[in-house]
């Protein structure tokens, strides 16, 4: 098993590398480094991808073909960190798993209010992980499991908030990168995961009440419980039915 662990920054990278006893391996790439851990005989490869939905993709999007290349690709990409939680449902400090990964910002502004660009006829807004996989993996975690949805502007206002859920009442945080990470996966048609660990409130910004230190802790403990989940899982075992993305053609 051979896992990709895709995250912005280097401060989540490397929360997500203390859940692993002993030293990594630095894998070069052309435009950026893998740190490699293995446990228990599965692969575990930590990119900083980048901040945005463009740059983590294009960074994941590189991860996953030099792998295909080297003759070892990857069987699970999983978009990991921190995020802003939707109150009440994803309070500070608490674990989101997606059952969506959904571009919440892909789209267009007219006169009667948002339409997403799979409404206007072209592309892609949502992924969808392996429910069965989401449903061992939160029950090993604790974490809820809901909409994540990715922006390319960080809200900053309770009225945006308001916005985003009445859209998407499902979701429970948001983050920049998992769309981006998703599309990259789905281009090599390999499963998806996103997992976030919440370290402010989605609304309007206030520094002061973030707690992005237990955010990377949490995120921590999080990896420290799913790898057994993650080596044992057959990601050829059937998922329940459901589409792996929603595509519209022009």
């Amino acid at each position: 098993m051979r896992i990709l662990v895709a995250t912005a920054v280097p401060a989540e990278r490397d929360a997500v590398a203390r859940a692993f006893p002993g030293p990594c391996t630095e894998v070069p790439l052309p435009t950026a480094s893998l740190r490699r851990h293995t446990a228990s005989g599965t692969v575990y490869d930590l990119l900083a991808a980048g901040v945005g939905p463009a740059l983590a993709a294009a960074s994941t999007a590189a991860a996953l073909t030099a792998g295909v290349l080297g003759g070892a690709p990857y069987d699970l990409v999983v978009s990991a960190g921190i995020a802003g939680g939707f109150q009440p449902g994803a309070p500070l400090g608490s674990l989101v798993l997606a059952e969506a990964i959904t571009a919440a910002d892909l789209g267009a502004e007219t006169p009667a209010g948002f339409v997403p660009v799979t409404d206007l006829g072209f592309g892609t807004v949502t992924h969808h992980p392996p429910k069965a996989l989401v449903d061992l993996l939160a029950a090993a975690t604790g974490a809820r499991a809901g909409t994540v949805l990715t922006v390319s502007t960080v809200t900053g206002s309770a009225e945006r908030a308001a916005e985003l859920r009445t859209r998407h009442p499902d979701a429970l945080a948001e983050a920049m990168e998992g769309f981006g990470v998703a599309e990259a996966a789905a281009a090599h048609t390999t499963p998806v995961l996103e997992l976030r660990a919440v370290s402010n409130p989605v609304g309007p910004r206030d520094r002061a009440a973030w707690r992005i230190g237990d955010a990377l802790t949490a995120l921590t403990g999080a990896f420290g419980k799913l790898t057994p989940v993650l080596e044992s899982w057959d990601r050829h075992e059937p998922d329940e039915p459901q589409e792996q993305h929603e595509r519209h053609e022009r």
